[in-house]
Parts: C-alpha cells; sequence; structure tokens
C-alpha cells in the first residue's frame, strides 16, 4: 500500500452522531438540549431522524430559478489568496514598465516568489542576506535539497524580479534598478511560462474582458461593482515618498537636459504614457530605454498613483447566467463526471475530500465552480411543506406540516427566544435554500448573533462539514490572523463575509481541535453557539438551513453584541428589542426563560443607567420612538450597532446617529448640541424588571438553592437527602426541564450511583479471584479509577458517607502497591513475602496491575528456590532434575535473576551432559580404555556439582580396578598355590570392569586351562548321564545312604564318638565339602579334610550294610517291606548291592548290556563313575600340578589316589595275612531254589546261605519265594578286617586288578564252603519237587538258547526300560528295618504291584516252574501263572512283564 504524500489531506476526527427514538425525536429541542454537553464540545453533530421520518419535498422545482455565485476555489484559501494578490502586485509592477512577468522554475518546481520574498525579509533583507551569505539557508527553508547551488539561482531571480519592486515600494532611489529584458535572461529555461494566462502576463483591461477578479459581489453592500483586473492591495507608500521621488525626476532631468539640449528635439524618440498621454524621451527615464517597450507603458507619475490604489474588499462575483434546478443539476453532474473521468455515483468522497483541499492549495490550478447559496424560501418554495402553500400534502404526510424538525416551525417555536423578533429575517428567522455542485463551498464562519443552526441535506450526494467548538473560535481567528495578516488589515471582519477558507490540517497543526461529518440524504446537522464551520459539497444536491435560539443562548447572545460592537459590524436584529418584549410578556414567559430574562434584562439597564449617567449633564433629553425606522436606519455611524434603548442626534447631521458608546464620534459639534433620544426612561424599565422577576422569583429562589448547593465546596456540601429533595421539589411544582434541572438530576444520579459502588467496594471481598490466580471481573475498578472515584466522590457537589472509607481503602492499596513495587525490585524476593502480598491483595475488590506481576514473580521465585535447594544438594542434582528446571524456566517471564540462574543451570546441564556422555562412551568403549585414561576424565568431574550416574561409575569403576589390580598383585606376590575359585571370581570381576586390566588375560587363560582340565576329568570319571558332580565322584562320600539328589538334607546317621563334631556338623552336604575344601590353605589341610569325611563314609557305609541286611530276616512286620528304587515288595529276579547290600529288582536296575557276571555288581547310587585306570587318573594329577591352581576336585583327585595306593598297600599286606588264594572267574549259573520254612529243624539254620532264599510268606504262612541273578559275598563268617578291605577297595573309583582278585577270592571262598556244607545227606533224601525243578531246569535249556536270539532282539529295548526305571525311582528313598530277633542278615524283597502275574505266590509245597521265554527269563510258578506242565513242555510262555513292553517297543 503506497504510503500518502507528506501534504496530502488527512481528515480529521469524526463529530458525534445521534440516532434518536421516535420518542426522543419528538420534541427537537429538549432533544438538542440533552445532546448539548456532548455536541458543543466538537461544535458541530449530525443527527439521523428515525427511519420512518421522511417528510416529502415540496419545493416548486419548475419555479425555482437562481443566479449562483461563482468559486474559484484557489482565491477561497487564506494563504494562497494572499500569495496571488502578492502575484498580482509583482505582476503589475512589471506590466506598468512594459514588462511582462514570467514566474520560473527552480529544480523543476515553480518558484514560490511570495515565500522567497517573505524569507528574504525575515532575514533582514537582500544586503543583509548577500552579505552574510544566507542564500543556502534560505534554500533549505524553502525546501530545496542542500549541495545544488540552488542559492545563487534565488539570488538570480530575487535580484531581477523582486528587488526592484520591493526598493520602490520603500522609496529608495531606482536610479540603479535595471529592468529585467527578455533576452537578457541567462538561462530561459529557468523563466519559464506559468499555467494561468492571467498570471504569465498581464494585459489590459479592454484585452481582458474575462480576467480573473472582473465582479464580485459586495456582501455588505449588494451591489456588484466591475473590478479593474489589475488592481493590487494597498502599498506602503507615502506621500513624503512621492514628492521626494517627483523631485529628484525633475532635478535629474533639468541636468540632462542642459547637456543635451540639441537631443531634445528629435521626436522619433518620444514616448507616449498610456495613462496620462504625457510624453516622454526613451533617453530622458531613469533608467534611460532603448527601445521603445511593446505594449501599454505607464510614467512614472502614473505608475505610483496605479499602485497607490487601495484594494477592494474581497467577494465572490454573481454568475451571468441564471439557472434553473433542472440545468444546474445537469451541468453538475457534467462537470463531476468529466472531472474524475467517472460516473458520479462511483466516485468515493475520500477522493473528492482530498482533491478539493489540494486544488484549494495549489496556485498553478484554477477551477472555477458554482455555487447556488442563500436562496430565499419565502420566493421560492421551502422543501418542507407548509401550511396553505401550493404543495398538496396528503393525509399521511400532515404531521410534518406541525413537525418541531420542519425548519419552516423550528426558529418560530416557543422554546425558541428568536419568537419574540417582530421582523422575518431571511436565513435566520425564515430557512434559506442552497443548492451546490462538487467542490461548492461553504467558508469558515459561525452564524449570525452566534446562534444555533440546523441544516437539513433533502436529496442529493453528501456534504461535508468542519467544526471546531465555540470554546476555540479565538483560537480559530488568531491562526488565521497570523498565517493570513495582509487579508485581516484590510477586512477585520473578513470571517464574517464567508469568503475564506483554510485548511483544517493547518487548523489542527497550531492546535485548534477540528472534526468532520459527511451530511448525507435526509440527515440534519446542528451547529452550536459561536461554533466556526465550514464545508464543501461532494455533488449536485439540495440543502435547507435555519437559525435558532435556546435560552442558554441568552448570555451569549448579549456577549455577541458587544463583539460585533468591537469589529464594527452590524447587527441583524436588535438584542435589547428582543429583551423588552420578552419583559413585556413576562406573565406569559416560561419560568425557565423568565429567569434567563431577568438576568439579561438587568444587565441591559444596569449598561444603560451607566451611560446615561456619562451624558447627563452634556445632552439634551428627548423621548424617541424609532418604530418608524428600519433597523439599517437606526445603525450607530461608529460601530454600526442597532440602537434601540436610546442614541445621540445632531442638528448638523440629520438621519445620523450613534450610541452611547461612540457620543464622541458623532461629529465635530460641541457636546451641548446633541441630542439624546430615549425609548424608555428608566423608571419605565424597572417595572419591566420586576415583572420578570416576579415570574422568575419562585423558580429563582429554587434555582439559587440549586446553584448553592451544587457550588458547595469542602464542609459546606449537602447530603445525598438534599439533592433528593430539590428533585421532588421541581417535580411536584412542574419546573421546566433546563440546564440547570438536568445538572441537578445528573449530579443526583452520580451521587447514587456513586454511592452504590463505593458501597460495593466496601462490602466483602473479591468474588473472582482466588489465592491461585484469577482474572478480572467485569465490574472492577483499576487502582486509577479507584483514585478518580474516590477524586471524584470529593468533587461531587453530594457530601457521602463512604468517601472517608474509600479514601482509607484506596491509601491501603496504594501501601500495597508501594510494598509490592518494592518487593518486585529485588533482585531475588521471598516466596512467603510474595505469597503474603496476594494474600493481603485478596481483600481488594480492585484490579491491581501489580497481582500478575507478583505472581509471576512468586512462579520466578519459588523457582529459584528449587533451583538454590537443588544446587545446595549436588547429590541429588541429576540431569533430569535440570532439564525439568529449565523447562519449567522457559516458561517464566524474562527476569535477569531468572536469566542468570538459567545461564548457570543451562551451562552446568551442557557440562553434564557432556561429561555423561564421555563418561558413557569410556566405559562402552572396545577394547576398554587404561586405568590412566579414565582416572584422567574423572579428575575432571569431580568438579562438576551434580549427580552424575556414568561419571560415578566411572569412578567407581575406576575404584574397582584399582582394588582388582592389588588383588591381582597380591595374588602373584603370594608364595601359595591360588584357589581356582578366588582365580574365577577375580576374572569374573575383571570382565566386568569395564577397564584394561593387563593381568585379566593371563588369569582369563589360567581358568581356562582349569576349566579344560575339569572337562577332561568328568570325561574320564563321570557316567554317562551321571547325576553325580565330578567332586561328588572323587571325594568321599559325606551323604551314605541317599538316593536322591545330593544336595538334599541328608538324614542324620549314628556319629562316632571320636569324631570331632564340630567339623562333622560342618560337612553334612557337598556344598559343605566344596566349601571346606576351598577354604583350606594348602593340600595338607584339605587331605586332612578328606581323610576326617573319609572315615566318616566308611561308618556310615558300615552302618548302611546292616542295616540293609537285617531286611531280609523274616520277621512279623515285614509284610509291608519295600525295596529297590521303586519302593515296592521284593518279587522275581532280584539284584544284591555287593557295597550297600541293598536288594533291588533286576528289572529297575539291570542293564540289559552288562552281561559281566565276574565284576562285583553296584546299584545305582554305589556305581558312581567309570572308574577309569589308576594311571590316568595319575595323568590328569599331573597336568594339573602343571597348571598350579588349586581346586577342590583337584585335592579330592591327588587324596583319591593316594588313597588308592594306601589301599593297594594293605591289600597287598592283609592278602599274605590271611593267605588268600587267587581266585579264577567262574561263569554264573541258574537261580537255585531253596526252601525255608518257619518251622522246620535245619541245622544250618543259622547259617547264611550261598544265594538269596526264593520263597518268603507274607500272608498267613509268611513265606516268599525269590531269586538272585548274580552271588554276593556272604558276610557271614567274614572278618571285619576283610569286610572293610572290600568295602573300601569298592569305594575307589578306579579300577585296580586287586579289586577284581580280593573279590574273587571271597566269592570263591565262600562258595566252595556252601556246597561242601549243601552236599551232605539231604542230597540223598531229595524230594520229588527238586527233583523236578531240577528236571524243568535242565528241559528248560534248549529253549534258552533257543530264545537267545530274541533274547538280544530285545536288550536295547530292555536297557531303554532300566533306564526309564531307574530315573524314576532313584528320587526315593529306601526304607531301613531293622531286625529284633535275629542277628543275621537277610535280603528283604517286597512283591511287585504291576501287575498279578509278576507277584511271587505263596509256598503250598513243591511246584512245577516255567521260565519266561521273553526278554526277563525269569521263573514263575505254573500254578500261579495258569501254565499247564504239558503247554509248558510244548509252547513258549511270556510273562506279563515282557509282553507289556514288547508291546511299547513296537509302538
Amino acid at each position: 500500500m503506497s504510503q500518502p504524500r507528506q501534504d496530502e489531506f488527512k481528515p480529521p476526527p469524526e463529530c458525534p452522531v445521534f440516532e434518536p427514538s421516535l420518542e426522543e425525536f419528538g420534541d427537537p429541542f429538549a432533544f438538542i438540549n440533552k445532546i448539548r454537553p456532548i455536541a458543543e464540545k466538537t461544535g458541530i453533530c449530525k443527527v439521523r431522524p428515525p427511519p420512518g421520518w421522511q417528510p416529502p419535498f415540496a419545493c416548486d422545482v419548475d419555479r425555482l430559478h437562481f443566479v449562483p455565485r461563482i468559486q474559484r476555489l484557489n482565491e477561497l484559501e487564506a494563504q494562497t489568496r494572499v500569495k496571488l494578490n502578492f502575484l498580482d502586485q509583482i505582476a503589475k509592477f512589471w506590466d506598468l514598465q512594459g514588462c511582462a512577468l514570467k514566474i520560473p522554475h527552480v529544480e523543476r518546481k515553480i518558484l514560490d516568489l511570495y515565500k522567497l520574498n517573505k524569507l528574504v525579509a525575515d532575514e533582514g533583507g537582500f544586503d543583509i542576506v548577500c552579505r552574510d551569505r544566507r542564500w543556502t539557508k534560505i534554500a533549505l527553508q524553502m525546501g530545496f535539497a542542500p549541495g545544488k547551488a540552488v542559492g545563487s539561482h534565488l539570488r538570480a531571480h530575487y535580484e531581477k524580479i523582486l528587488y526592484p519592486y520591493n526598493l520602490f515600494q520603500s522609496g529608495a532611489n531606482l536610479l540603479c534598478v535595471q529592468k529585467p529584458q527578455p533576452g537578457d535572461d541567462v538561462d530561459s529555461r529557468e523563466y519559464k511560462p506559468h499555467d494561468l494566462a492571467q498570471r504569465q502576463f498581464v494585459l489590459p483591461s479592454e484585452l481582458c474582458p474575462n480576467a480573473r477578479r472582473a465582479k464580485r459581489m459586495k456582501s455588505e453592500v449588494g451591489n456588484l461593482q466591475q473590478r479593474n483586473p489589475l488592481q493590487v492591495s494597498r502599498l506602503s507608500f507615502n506621500h513624503f515618498n512621492y514628492f521626494y521621488l517627483m523631485l529628484l525626476m525633475f532635478l535629474l532631468f533639468m541636468h540632462f537636459y542642459l547637456n543635451h539640449e540639441s537631443t531634445f528635439r528629435s521626436n522619433d524618440r518620444l514616448l507616449l504614457c498610456d495613462g496620462c498621454d504625457d510624453s516622454y524621451h526613451t533617453f530622458c527615464l531613469i533608467p534611460p530605454l532603448h527601445d521603445v517597450p511593446k505594449g501599454d507603458w505607464r510614467c512614472p507619475k502614473c505608475l505610483a498613483q496605479e499602485c497607490s490604489k487601495p484594494q477592494e474588499a474581497f467577494g465572490f462575483e454573481q454568475a451571468y447566467r441564471d439557472y434553473s434546478l433542472r440545468a444546474f443539476g445537469q451541468m453538475a453532474d457534467a462537470f463531476k463526471s468529466d472531472y474524475f473521468n467517472m460516473p458520479v455515483h462511483m466516485v468515493p468522497t475520500e477522493l473528492v475530500e482530498k482533491e478539493f483541499w489540494r486544488l484549494v492549495g495549489a496556485i498553478e490550478e484554477d477551477v472555477t465552480v458554482e455555487y447556488g447559496a442563500d436562496i430565499a424560501s419565502k420566493e421560492f418554495g421551502s422543501g418542507f411543506p407548509i401550511r396553505n402553500g401550493k404543495f398538496k400534502v396528503s393525509a399521511a404526510d400532515e404531521k410534518y406540516l406541525t413537525c418541531g424538525w420542519n425548519l419552516n416551525n423550528m426558529a418560530m417555536m416557543d422554546p425558541s427566544v428568536l419568537t419574540h423578533v417582530t421582523a422575518d429575517i431571511c436565513g435566520m428567522t425564515l430557512p434559506w435554500l442552497y443548492v451546490g455542485m462538487c467542490f461548492s463551498s461553504f467558508c469558515w464562519h459561525i452564524e449570525d448573533h452566534w446562534s444555533y443552526s440546523i441544516n437539513y441535506l433533502h436529496w442529493g450526494e453528501p456534504k461535508t462539514w468542519y467544526g471546531a467548538p465555540g470554546f476555540a473560535a479565538e483560537q480559530l481567528e488568531e491562526v488565521m490572523k497570523k498565517l493570513a495578516p495582509e487579508l485581516f488589515e484590510s477586512q477585520p471582519d473578513l470571517l464574517h463575509q464567508l469568503v475564506t477558507i483554510m485548511n483544517p490540517n493547518t487548523l489542527m497543526a497550531y492546535g485548534v481541535p477540528i472534526y468532520r461529518t459527511n451530511q448525507c440524504a435526509g440527515e440534519f446537522v446542528v451547529t452550536f453557539p459561536r461554533a466556526y464551520h465550514s464545508g464543501f459539497n461532494q455533488g449536485f444536491n439540495f440543502a435547507e438551513a435555519v437559525n435558532f435560539c435556546t435560552v442558554d443562548w441568552m448570555p451569549l447572545g448579549r456577549q455577541c453584541v458587544d463583539h460585533y460592537r468591537l469589529l464594527h459590524r452590524y447587527n441583524v436584529f436588535s438584542h435589547d428589542e428582543m429583551v423588552c418584549n420578552m419583559a413585556s410578556k413576562a406573565k406569559t414567559l416560561d419560568v425557565v426563560l423568565a429567569s434567563a430574562v431577568h438576568k439579561d434584562i438587568a444587565i441591559m439597564i444596569r449598561e444603560e443607567q451607566e451611560h446615561r449617567e456619562k451624558v447627563k449633564q452634556m445632552v439634551r433629553w428627548s423621548p424617541s420612538k424609532y418604530d418608524h425606522l428600519q433597523d439599517d436606519e437606526r445603525q450607530c455611524a461608529k460601530c454600526r450597532t442597532t440602537c434601540y434603548l436610546s442614541a445621540v442626534t445632531c442638528p448638523c447631521s440629520p438621519g445620523i446617529l450613534v450610541c452611547l458608546h461612540h457620543v464622541t464620534d458623532l461629529c465635530s459639534c460641541p457636546v451641548s448640541n446633541y441630542t439624546l433620544n430615549y425609548r424608555f426612561t428608566l423608571d419605565a424599565l424597572f417595572p419591566m424588571l420586576e415583572a420578570v422577576k416576579q415570574r422568575a422569583e419562585l423558580y429563582d429562589e429554587w434555582a439559587s438553592r440549586v446553584t448553592e448547593t451544587l457550588e458547595a465546596k469542602l464542609e459546606k456540601k449537602k447530603g445525598l437527602a438534599v439533592f433528593r429533595s430539590l428533585l421532588a421539589e421541581s417535580d411536584s411544582r412542574m419546573f421546566p426541564d433546563n440546564d440547570l434541572l438536568r445538572r441537578l438530576r445528573l449530579v443526583t444520579q452520580d451521587a447514587e450511583k456513586c454511592s452504590a459502588v463505593a458501597q460495593q467496594l466496601l462490602n466483602g471481598k473479591r468474588q473472582t479471584r482466588y489465592r491461585c490466580g484469577g482474572g478480572k471481573s467485569q465490574s472492577q475498578l483499576t487502582v486509577e479509577e479507584l483514585s478518580s472515584f474516590v477524586r471524584q466522590l470529593y468533587n461531587l457537589p453530594c457530601s457521602l458517607s463512604q468517601a472517608p472509607l474509600l479514601k482509607e481503602l484506596l491509601n491501603r492499596i496504594e501501601d500495597f502497591q508501594q510494598h509490592s513495587q518494592k518487593v518486585l525490585a529485588d533482585e531475588v524476593p521471598g516466596v512467603a513475602e510474595i505469597q503474603s502480598l496476594l494474600d493481603v491483595s485478596f481483600d481488594f475488590d480492585v484490579e491491581l496491575p501489580e497481582l500478575p506481576r507478583l505472581r509471576v514473580r512468586l512462579e520466578q521465585a519459588r523457582w529459584l528456590e528449587g533451583m538454590q535447594q537443588a544446587s545446595a544438594q549436588p547429590a541429588t542434582l541429576t540431569l533430569e532434575t535440570m532439564r525439568r528446571l529449565i523447562d519449567q524456566g522457559v516458561g517464566l517471564a524474562p527476569h535477569p535473576s531468572v536469566e542468570k540462574a538459567m545461564a548457570r543451570l543451562q551451562e552446568l546441564l551442557t557440562v553434564s551432559e557432556h561429561w555423561e556422555d564421555k563418561a558413557s562412551s569410556l566405559l562402552k568403549a572396545r577394547p576398554p580404555h587404561s586405568i590412566e585414561t579414565l582416572s584422567a576424565a574423572a579428575e575432571k568431574v569431580s568438579g562438576i556439582p551434580a549427580y552424575l550416574p556414568n561419571c560415578l561409575l566411572l569412578k567407581d569403576t575406576i575404584r574397582k580396578a584399582r582394588e582388582w589390580l592389588q588383588e591381582a598383585e597380591d595374588l602373584q606376590a603370594g608364595g601359595h598355590t591360588p584357589v581356582v575359585d578366588n582365580l574365577s571370581d577375580m576374572v569374573l570381576r575383571g570382565q566386568a570392569i569395564q577397564v584394561y586390566l593387563e593381568p585379566l588375560e593371563r588369569l582369563e587363560s589360567l581358568v581356562g586351562e582349569v576349566q579344560e582340565w575339569k572337562e577332561s576329568a568328568a570325561t574320564t570319571f563321570l557316567l554317562k548321564n551321571s547325576p553325580f558332580t565330578l567332586l561328588e565322584v572323587l571325594c568321599p562320600r559325606c551323604e551314605v545312604g541317599n538316593l536322591g539328589s545330593p544336595k538334599r538334607k541328608p538324614k542324620k546317621v549314628k556319629e562316632s564318638p571320636q569324631s570331632n563334631k564340630k567339623k562333622i556338623a560342618r560337612l553334612n552336604t557337598l556344598t559343605d565339602v566344596e566349601k571346606a575344601l576351598s577354604e583350606t590353605k594348602d593340600s595338607t589341610s584339605a587331605m586332612a579334610t578328606l581323610e576326617e569325611l573319609r572315615v566318616r563314609e566308611m561308618e556310615a557305609l558300615s552302618i548302611l550294610r546292616a542295616a540293609n541286611e537285617s531286611k531280609l530276616l523274616p520277621t512279623a512286620d515285614c509284610m509291608d517291606l519295600k525295596v529297590c528304587i521303586c519302593q515296592k515288595a521284593p518279587m522275581g529276579a532280584m539284584l544284591q548291592c555287593e557295597l550297600c547290600r541293598d536288594a533291588f529288582h533286576s528289572v529297575c536296575v539291570r542293564d540289559p548290556t552288562d552281561t559281566c557276571a565276574s565284576q562285583p555288581w553296584l546299584c545305582p547310587q554305589c556305581r558312581r563313575s567309570e572308574k577309569p585306570p589308576l594311571n590316568k587318573a595319575r595323568s590328569l594329577l599331573a597336568s594339573l600340578q602343571r597348571i598350579r591352581v588349586r581346586l577342590p576336585e583337584g585335592d579330592a583327585l591327588q587324596y583319591m589316589v593316594e588313597r588308592t595306593v594306601n589301599w593297594q598297600h594293605r591289600a597287598q599286606q592283609i592278602s599274605h595275612t590271611f593267605n588268600l588264594p587267587e581266585l579264577e572267574e567262574r561263569p554264573g549259573t541258574p537261580p537255585t531254589l531253596t526252601r525255608w520254612a518257619s518251622g522246620s529243624h535245619n541245622t544250618d539254620s543259622n547259617a547264611q546261605a550261598p544265594y538269596l532264599t526264593p520263597e518268603w510268606n507274607r500272608t498267613s504262612h509268611a513265606q516268599t519265594v525269590f531269586y538272585t541273578e548274580q552271588r554276593c559275598i556272604p558276610l557271614q563268617g567274614l572278618s571285619r578286617e576283610l569286610e572293610e578291605l572290600m568295602v573300601e577297595g569298592l569305594l575307589l573309583q578306579v579300577s585296580l586288578p586287586e579289586t577284581q582278585s580280593l573279590y574273587h577270592a571271597l566269592l570263591n571262598r565262600v562258595t566252595t564252603h556252601h556246597t561242601n556244607g549243601c552236599m551232605s545227606p539231604s542230597q540223598d533224601n531229595s524230594t520229588d519237587c527238586d527233583k523236578y525243578m531240577q528236571y524243568n531246569s535242565q528241559g528248560k535249556t534248549k529253549r534258552h538258547l533257543e530264545r537267545e536270539g530274541l533274547a538280544a532282539e530285545h536288550r536295547g529295548k530292555d536297557k531303554k526300560h532300566y533306564h526309564k526305571r531307574q530315573k524314576m525311582n532313584k528320587e526315593k528313598n529306601l526304607d531301613r528295618r531293622s531286625a529284633s530277633t535275629s542277628s543275621s542278615p537277610r535280603s528283604d524283597f517286597s512283591q511287585s504291584d504291576d501287575s498279578d502275574e509278576e507277584m511271587a505266590c505263596p509256598f503250598m509245597g513243591c511246584v512245577d516252574w516255567v521260565q519266561c521265554d521273553g526278554s526277563c527269563n525269569q521263573w514263575f510258578h505254573q500254578v500261579c501263572v495258569g501254565v499247564t506242565a504239558e503247554l509248558a513242555e510244548k509252547e513258549d510262555y511270556i510273562c506279563v512283564s515282557c509282553t507289556i513292553n514288547d508291546g511299547h517297543m513296537r509302538k
């Protein structure tokens, strides 16, 4: 958007616009009185009637003819007119000397000769400016850019054009003045012709009949005069200068004539003056002329006479054409359309306004318009309908005939004092009509007698108004006189002529308040007393205006008469006559009007009395009446004031009179010849005053009391009740609604409102704001408003009881504000102090501007307090805390303390984040950094006052690394072999430390070697899927008899009295053993610990063997006997462990792949390892010693090797002691049945049989039948030393040939002894059953061989079944039973619960047997399994277990 030019017109502010309701619009005077307090502040206002108020246009358009005024726009503006007058004078000066004036251009702009002349004069004149070289300064003052040598051009133009004129005007010697010749111009471009023809080249009047200002209307005289266009204003040229010039010219002429007498006879050089027809030689002129000038020429005498003529008063000239309304409208629309080159209704009002003021101030553009102004409505008819008029009004429009807003009625309505003016005053009491066109204007003026005016725009385009309030009237006059003093010198009452306008922006620049409005069709504009107003028309329109005066105008009307007297301006009507007319009708006057008239007539009588007293002794007195004289015939000859009460005349001057103010100005006759003519004597005036007084007395008494009450001060003020009583009295006596009553009512209403508001402020606390915040209530006052309200309470004419209380409240609030300002000024205020202020503010129901700042400051203080608390505890100042504080700080309002704290916190956060990231990267680096690098970083981090987890972790890592290195150094420096657990722990801890540790790699390698050794040892010793650990296999057993997990709590055994109870309690589990071995300082201590464990093992195993052997004794409670890992009754084929002596079902524990019957059979619990050869164990021990690391498994292996070697020595010694033979291995024999009865008398019953008895009665006979598949060393007759040797040999986890030899020696010895004992005479007396069993055994041999392939086929399945049973039952504990009646141990078997066929039957005498042809090869009673002897001979028999197992295998 383009910026406006610096000189572009800027519209003033808008004046008030009122839109009354239909009820308010009913009484125009009441409504105007109502809006007067507001509207008189702007001078003008606009009133929009209600929408339904649309009076008909009643003017006779065809009959209306008028001659408009001609308005040249650039002549209207005061400053522009001054410039034009000056140019006229300069042009005439040179024109009279035969030279045409050309206005030069400087810097592509027309040179402002008036401004140049004025600036040079202000600087002291041409000579001083040249002497002091001030032309550059003048160029700058004229608006030219510096540095372009414009000053020299200005000097040249001034010297050629203005300097001769100024010399001539001052009366100086003109001999040195050289006339500017057109050919003498150095730069012809500098003297371009002016745009206006009449200003470029001034022509004689006869050659320019239509020159500018040819005709003007004399506003006061009323006649038209033809004006010479060459006339200029009066010059400062006195008679003395004139005669001095003539004398000088005569002397010079005589001197020249005597010297050139012969030359004077040449008539060809004679020049005639066009003014006086005198002849002059060209060479006699001063200065001489070389050529005869072109055009008119004036001699010096005529030149002086022309320049000394007085200037005519400026006025508008009338147009030559008489227009009808229609013709004028066509002309107006055509002009506007052509000027703006667009339809008239599309031209914006803003554009027209700016263009109007541009044209008004433009010298080079001469735009002329016409304005039909001051057309008498009495002659052509009003625009409003009137009674008995030619316009016929419809019934619906008859209301407009009597409407108060009808301008024909308004001036003469009762509220208007102009009704008491007897004469009809056209334009004042009778409306005037105005027909305008685009740019036609009405100049700055105030209404006659400073009255009101009202203008109604009937139709057409808008009218733009400008107004100044009445109090600024004198200010506006002073500004215009200051800016255009030349105009007011010739016309002191210029502003009363309506011919001068001035730009509102210029007036506003000098402090004059100006307001504007656009009056549209159907709107009223009201101007108030002494309010200057002007304006122009936007286009063709029709308006009507009239004056009116209300009661409040009365004092201003008398002031206006006094003002007119000073200006020597005539009165439109006699103010004294109007007052006397009203006083004569005192009984019918309104009480308010009567009161105003009483004051005015009192002033009039007092002034008249004073002036009559002055002339009483000087003149004669003569009663006289002026009714027969017109107003202009009884005007004062001096001040032109209309005389009414009295006048002074002189017989020498009939028809001339003066007022009492100017008695001395009548004539030159003695004052004693004067006659005082008076209309009323003073005695006649006083009754008039008294009559008016009596009429207004009642009201005046009330008004005086109201005035006294309203103007009371301080303690004399009355209470609100007095004001209410005065209002009630005015209502009861029906006093008119005037200014005083309205003021009383307004003050009372204000007092009541203030009282209510004050009481509300004093009543309760704030209801809309809480301690935590809140906003402004709609009814809350600011502190300034409260202070203003308190001042208003004290400034009220009424005294209110709430005022002191509110003053106290205001003082408290001000104290609160001072305290708040002090707190807010503190750098870091306390939270408690701010909170206390906020709590105090809760009692003030006032908008406090400090509260938002206090809340903001409270948030800042809380944040700063939290910041300080966090900084005081660096151990809790985490990164998250800092970020949270920064996030909170970002949301706070800016403050230096907060910004400083934020900067420190942000810096700390940046540093902390940097070191946190760096510490994390240092700890996560691969490969890890050295401890020196980390220590250097940790040293830098130590100064950061914050909790940094990564940095703390870095420090802790450094500490751990140093401790680990010290421990590694101590480990290497020590003389003992390190324990693997300590070594492993060190390696694990070293790996967890994120630091490069030089010893760690070597320790890791050492731990790896140990782990490889352990894996090698485990491969050597452990069985496949063994439940035992390597240490558990190598160590002596500490949990003898437990089939479950070695970690289960062991059962208590009887302790040896020789053992150390404290150590035993400590070595109850494998964990205790491992811990004890790890805690030993050397191998010797470890060997001692293992030796102690071996002793315990032997003792516990001895007890276990005795307990298991006792199970085989038949007792009464053996019905519930449970054996094997399955914990079921003995049945079928059984196996007895050679070590623990416990019995097991063959199907539960027998490995089908194990066919070695020459080895001693050990149960799963006793067979703990693969038992490698001794040389392998020694090889493992040697490799461990090379590693030089102690570990429990190594100590256990070392002890086992030493124990094995010791056992070998003992075995050799005992073998020699007992003379044990070398036994050969013998194949296993089929089971042999042995019968035992509870009541038999067998001599060998106390001896142990070589095989387990296959019969055992669990019912009433208490006999059961079972057998074993492998022989077992019987314990009867076996020495304790041999038994312990055998047991310890079986406990060794390495295979020794001595162990096999000892086993076979003991087994063969016992078998031989048993055979010899059994082949007694009982063999001859064998029963049939024995024979039968032997037969069946031989008969089954063949079938056994035939089924050998089938048995081999199912071995794999049997092995799987065996492992499954073993896994299922290894977690069960075997019950121990002790025999109470027998000292000989026997195997105790219980019956299986798997099937009825597997259950051994009770012995019923001699039975037949059948062998299973399945995989188990077990023997069963034929009667028990339902097989006959013939069937057993012919067909194969497969037991139920094999049938089930074979079925599962097939699946």
